[in-house]
């Protein structure tokens, strides 16, 4: 009888447990951001597990990647099959373990890294380590790329459990909270995070002096990592400036980014200089006064970097190759449908404002 009441016990306790944990699974999934129709960027890094992993092409970096370059346009004109893992200020060490993290599903030829990020030697803000970090899925990449980006009011066990951070978000919840909870809603295209509207470049201001145009230790540590870990898997490192007039890119960051490149010959694009040659006008391919390009800026530049990665890298055309085509049949009718539909969008909110 003993027997019998200590197995009635111990199975009230499993199921009580069992009761909490699920409670507190359930309510930490309807507290945690969705990141649908606001900050629309914190849903990027997520994006790419639900992904086929057989890319050609790997962009890691910065919103100046996931804002300047379009992975359908590479698909379109070239046979390119492509994917933006970026992410709002994404730090170096962050890009280096979101490497780490794609190589666990798959090898790109090439990989293209943005450089603006070597500007940062430090952890920077916890609001963008979250857009990036929490969107990974768990492995001993998320664990260190959690360890090497904490501020100093953050706490690891935060990340393992988001609910100690989200707890007191009740008062923000919406009905977005509650259908999104165990499904997501695209938000990009292969990455790429589409905005058609225009506002030209106008007064963009010079950079400050600074007292030092050294990039850190750090930074240049994890610049070495990357480039070590792309040579030892075979894969073709590209650097590139994307051509955003702000932040300003200074001089002595060029010169060393130049001898960098230089040093282990790797091929770098800065394209603030490749202005004529994509064909870039500031005037009506920026939505934001030349911080990112909108889609017209970022389908030319695209359309010049395709070429580069054919005669550069030697890519092959892939058009034709199934299942990837019907694949990209279904992603180039929702990228053209979205184009239309922000269009339309835009084009009302011109006559109701004229």
């Amino acid at each position: 009888m003993n027997r019998l009441m200590k197995k009635n016990r111990l199975v009230k306790i499993l199921i009580s447990a069992a009761v909490v944990l699920t409670s507190l699974y359930l309510l930490q999934r309807l507290l945690m951001p969705k990141y649908v129709s606001d900050i629309v960027e914190g849903a990027l890094i997520a994006e790419y597990y639900e992904e086929e992993k057989d890319h050609d092409v790997i962009f890691i970096g910065d919103c100046e990647v996931y804002e300047n370059f379009s992975p359908a346009v590479l698909w379109e004109e070239y046979g390119i099959n492509s994917y933006i893992r970026g992410s709002a200020q994404q730090l170096i060490w962050q890009s280096y373990y979101l490497l780490e993290d794609t190589l666990r599903y798959e090898t790109p030829e090439v990989v293209i890294f943005n450089v603006l990020a070597l500007q940062y030697n430090e952890p920077q803000r916890e609001a963008y380590n979250r857009m990036t970090l929490e969107g990974m899925e768990w492995s001993m990449a998320k664990v260190h790329a959690i360890q090497a980006s904490l501020t100093e009011k953050e706490h690891f066990l935060d990340y393992v459990f988001p609910i100690l951070r989200y707890h007191s978000r009740w008062s923000e919840l919406t009905g977005e909270d509650v259908e999104y909870m165990f499904q997501t809603k695209p938000v990009s295209h292969n990455g790429y995070y589409m905005r058609v509207d225009v506002k030209p470049a106008q007064n963009v201001p010079e950079g400050k002096i600074l007292p030092d145009y050294r990039f850190g230790d750090t930074a240049w540590e994890y610049m070495e990592r990357i480039t070590k870990l792309c040579r030892d898997k075979g894969i073709r490192l590209i650097l590139v400036k994307a051509p955003s007039l702000y932040p300003y890119w200074y001089e002595e960051w060029e010169e060393q980014i130049e001898a960098y490149a230089k040093k282990e010959d790797l091929l770098y694009l800065n394209f603030l200089e490749l202005q004529e040659e994509t064909g870039i006008d500031f005037r009506t391919d920026t939505y934001d006064g030349g911080l990112h390009l909108n889609l017209s800026g970022a389908e030319k530049i695209t359309r010049w970097l395709g070429n580069v990665l054919v005669q550069e890298a030697g890519l092959l055309d892939r058009r034709g190759e199934e299942p990837l085509t019907t694949l990209w049949e279904e992603k180039l009718a929702a990228y053209e449908a979205e184009k239309q539909d922000q269009y339309k969008a835009l084009e009302a909110e011109q006559a109701a404002d004229p």
